[in-house]
Formats: structure tokens, sequence, C-alpha cells
């Protein structure tokens, strides 16, 4: 496996005190924390399995890397073959996780606040973190820098990337009783173009302010502002199938750059 450069973030000459277009606030200190336990069930090993060539959770800690704009890239893990592999490609595992954080009920937010409060305890504290996931290889160091651009220029607290779902949720179907009906009745006639947009998370990265996602608790509080992504830059990878669908959009993504 061929080795990344190691790209050091900028150092800024002055304090900046706002976000110029296409500069990043040097001033504040940026952590990456890429989320990567041993113990997925539904596709073992999931998180190094090779993807067109190299373990899946290199291509996360990459993105980051090559970003430019982080003071740490670290990955956390209670694994010892994942925190070897995350060093080799670049990554810090400064610690690993609890037994409570490495098990199967443990939240991304639990994982997160621990990373944290672990670094508080060594003396460091990071103004701006960036959760990503280590089964997302449509993570681009040009997506980790616009994303942390909006969030700083908006005053937001976190900002999630989303995509529109590709049909109107509120004209679904279900099963009842072995019979198919709508789900809410109120939207049976209406016209999908008519409807409100609606959005999901990808599942991709998560960029966030500490102090007020430590005092939340929760990514998913305060002010979030969304990062639209393409639905050709998004796949959920829970199943073989999945995996191979990922693989064909990563590679027509490569085409398109």
């Amino acid at each position: 496996m061929d080795d990344i450069e190691k790209q050091k973030p900028l150092q800024a000459a002055v304090v900046l005190t706002g976000v110029e277009k296409g500069v990043v606030r040097q001033s504040m200190k940026k952590l990456a924390i890429i989320t990567a336990r041993g113990g997925s069930k539904r596709i073992p090993r999931k998180n190094i399995r090779p993807f067109l060539g190299k373990p899946i959770m290199a291509y996360s800690i990459e993105a980051a890397l090559q970003s430019g704009i982080f003071d740490e890239v670290m990955v956390s893990t209670e694994d010892e073959e994942i925190a070897a592999l995350a060093k080799q490609y670049g990554a810090k595992v400064p610690f690993y996780r609890s037994e409570k954080t490495a098990g199967d009920f443990a939240g991304t937010n639990d994982v997160l606040l621990e990373v944290l409060e672990e670094y508080e305890k060594r003396g460091e504290h990071f103004e701006l973190g960036c959760c990503i996931y280590p089964t997302a290889p449509f993570v681009t160091a040009k997506k980790l820098k616009k994303a942390v651009e909006k969030l700083l220029e908006e005053e937001a607290d976190t900002l999630i990337p989303v995509v529109e779902f590709s049909y109107p949720p509120k004209r679904a179907m279900v099963i009842r009783d072995g019979l198919l009906q709508f789900g809410d009745l109120r939207y049976i006639d209406s016209r999908s173009q008519d409807l409100e947009k609606e959005y999901h998370d990808v599942g991709q990265f998560y960029c966030f302010r500490t102090e007020a996602f430590q005092k939340n608790r929760k990514l998913m509080l305060g002010k979030i502002l969304p990062y639209v992504v393409s639905e050709t830059e998004v796949q959920d990878i829970d199943n073989e199938s999945d995996w191979q669908i990922a693989e064909i959009k990563y590679e027509a993504m490569q085409r398109r750059v």
C-alpha cells in the first residue's frame, strides 16, 4: 500500500478575523476524527476492507490530510489492526476507545464526546471538529474545505451533508395486514413537483463547533447548515450489493474530476 504525502496544516502569518473566499480561518484549532471501530457486523472488517485497491478507511484519512485545514487527523478505534493501518496512512491514534464506546450500542455522539474529553485531559482543545466516517470514499479534500468555510461563514453550530430524496416521502406507501395503502392520505392526490423538497443525512461527515456540541451533546441540535451533495456521490454501504454500487459510483465520480 502506498503511503500518502503528509501535508501539514497551513500556518497563518496573521490571525484572520473572518473567512475570505477560499480561505479557512487559521486561528481556530481544528480536529478531524475518523470513527473506525473493529466490530462491524453486516460486513466483517468493513472499515479496512479493500475498496478499489486500498483500504476504504484510507480515503477518509487522505481527504482530511490533503485538505490541509486540520491541525490533527486522528482515528478513534479500539482495534490494533485498524490503528496500525491508520498510522500507515498518516493519521494519529493517540489513544484507544474505551470499552463503552467500542460496543455495538455506542453512537457517534458518544465517540466524539469521548475523543474531545480525552484530548482535553492531555491539555489540547479544539474549537472545530469534523467527524468523518471510515466508509466514505466520496468525501474529498475539496468538500471538507468548502464545508468548513461554510460553517465558519454562517456562524452555525453544525454542518451536515444531505441529499434530496429521489421520491417524496410524503407519498410513501405502506403494507398493513397484507394490503398496500398510502401512509398519509393527505397527500394521495398531491403531485410530486408541488411538495416541499425533503433531504436526508448522507452519512459521510459532520463539521461542528466543539463548544456547541459539548453543550448539546448531540450533533443534530442547534443551528445546522445543509451541504447538499449529488445522489451520484452518495451510497450507504451495508451489504455486498451496496459495496459494488459504491465502487461503480466512485469510479464514475473520478472520471468527472
